[in-house]
């Protein structure tokens, strides 16, 4: 696990990292993360004013997945004890609190707003291995050996969501048909191919589909090839975030919803001081994700962006026969800022990122984002021309956590290296973040699991306000020219 983070001096020493390296890595991960979005380029097609109006009254503050829990937990008052303490009741919270419970650890979790407000109960869904990852931000800065030991953490993430649904009976509606990462225009095969590559010499293989095997599969005709991963698919994120709800409270962990954290002081015992009360714990794990800048932790490691959703009304049984897509695999799209387009259960389509977006300062405030609703309308007409008239019921925005590198950000603090934290989801928590909460509990349990270990690296270090926003929105304006361009050609092959 990493240690205390360094300074920012000494990180920039020891790793060399630059202003313009840093850049350089803004520009390569802008493209991860199944779910991103930032400023509309000029070049996107035109919405009507009206379609924007009504878009923006259909916004909803927690997406369509998640509701106010009716049990909502009381808030923490006066000072209480426990054996752990966890900040933030999401995927990794939550896991390494029935980890813990199940070693019969007195376990105390403090949530600001309630369990799964945040990415764990906003993202698309996706429960997927180690496609599509940034490997050139990596690879080479590890060595193939630990990569590969990285990828095989990705992978392990999918076996334990899938094992962990079943032991807390979880109904999610957890469809295991894989995932699809399309090309949808020619000039993407070469990177997606590239990727496949690199994924195989690291031992992991993925089977490129061409267009006859993309229509064999009844795939929409607008994803012409990609690589498809057999192992995962897509799930329900609400009823996966609050099945974890349901069992930790079963187990006997103590949620405090409506609790925010206002500070904290380390020591062979950690103290958390909240409004109302207290909680003191030899072990304290930050599992804040998105949010870890705002409580004054790993703001030159990681930085928030807000990446934005639509869900449309359910198609009709004629558009349903229509769009094909009988195994409803997850699918993602090889621009550098993705798309992904998934259809549900209820036979919504749910398209998300798209655009990426970034706040001065690393905040997160919970409010809409007309431009990034507006880019994926535009790709969700795009993608499926036959639908012209799909009305769109739902628009939402949320947080990702994402690193200079976009691998995972772990490790311990303080004099006692007892105050552990994970960030750095990058998009792709369902799995990891689910996986990183059990393993921080085997850690604290005095077992450090290899996949644990696996993700000791050093951090490329991020840059101070303004320049973290400079180089954030420069590069967010980079790549969706780039992805501009490759629409642009895919509208001047349909229309010509």
């Amino acid at each position: 696990m990493n240690k205390e983070p360094d300074s920012p001096e000494t990180q920039a020493d020891r790793s060399g990292v630059t202003r313009r390296g840093f850049l350089k890595g803004a520009l390569a991960t802008a493209v991860i993360a199944p779910a991103i979005a930032a400023e509309l380029s000029t070049d996107t097609a035109p919405i009507e004013n009206a379609k924007l109006v009504a878009d923006l009254e259909k916004y909803r503050t927690l997406g369509t997945w998640v509701e106010k829990p009716a049990d909502i937990q009381p808030e923490l008052e006066g000072d209480q004890t426990a054996d752990v303490v966890i900040v933030g009741a999401g995927y990794v919270g939550l896991h390494a609190a029935l980890g813990l419970a199940a070693a019969g650890k007195k376990v105390i979790v403090l949530e600001r707003e309630f369990a799964g407000f945040g990415a764990s109960g906003r993202n698309a869904g996706y429960l997927g291995g180690p496609m599509a990852l940034e490997y050139d931000l990596f690879v080479k800065r590890v060595g193939n050996e630990q990569a590969a030991r990285i990828l095989g953490f990705y992978a392990a993430g999918v076996d334990f969501v899938e094992k962990k649904l079943q032991e807390h009976a979880i109904e999610c509606d957890y469809n295991a048909t894989g995932v699809i990462r399309a090309g949808v225009d020619p000039s993407q095969e070469k990177r997606i191919r590239d990727d496949m590559a690199t994924a195989a010499g690291l031992g992991f293989s993925f089977q490129f589909l061409d267009q006859a095997a993309m229509r064999a599969r009844g795939i929409p005709p607008a994803f012409l090839f990609g690589s498809y991963a057999e192992r995962g698919g897509t799930l329900h994120p609400g009823k996966y975030v609050m099945g974890l709800r349901r069992a930790a409270l079963q187990a006997g962990v103590k949620l405090y919803e409506n609790t925010a954290l206002l500070a904290f002081a380390e020591g062979a015992t950690v103290k958390v001081q909240t409004g109302k009360g207290s909680a003191s714990a030899p072990f304290l794990i930050f599992a804040t994700n998105a949010y870890t800048p705002q409580i004054g932790l790993l703001a030159d490691k990681v930085a928030p962006l807000r990446v934005s959703a639509i869900e449309t009304e359910p198609l009709s049984a004629e558009q349903r026969a229509s769009l094909g897509w009988p195994k409803r695999e997850g699918i993602i799209t090889a621009h550098w800022t993705m798309e992904s387009h998934r259809l549900t259960v209820n036979n919504t389509l749910i398209v998300t990122t798209k655009r990426l977006n970034y706040v001065y300062g690393s905040k997160t405030p919970n409010v809409p984002d007309s431009e990034a609703y507006q880019a994926l309308r535009v790709a969700l007409h795009e993608r499926f021309p036959t639908l012209p008239e799909l009305e769109i019921r739902a628009c939402w925005s949320g947080y990702v956590s994402l690193a200079g590198d976009a691998l995972p950000v772990v490790g311990a603090m303080g004099a006692q290296q007892n105050i552990f934290y994970s960030a750095g989801c990058s998009g792709h928590g369902v799995g990891t973040q689910s996986l990183m909460g059990h393993l921080l509990a085997e850690r604290i349990l005095g077992t450090e699991d290899p996949l644990l270990s696996a993700l000791n690296h050093e951090t490329p270090w991020l840059p101070p306000e303004p320049f973290r926003w400079c180089g954030i929105k420069g590069a967010m304006g980079i790549t969706n020219t780039l992805d501009d361009q490759v629409d642009r050609r895919v509208r001047e092959r349909r229309t010509s």
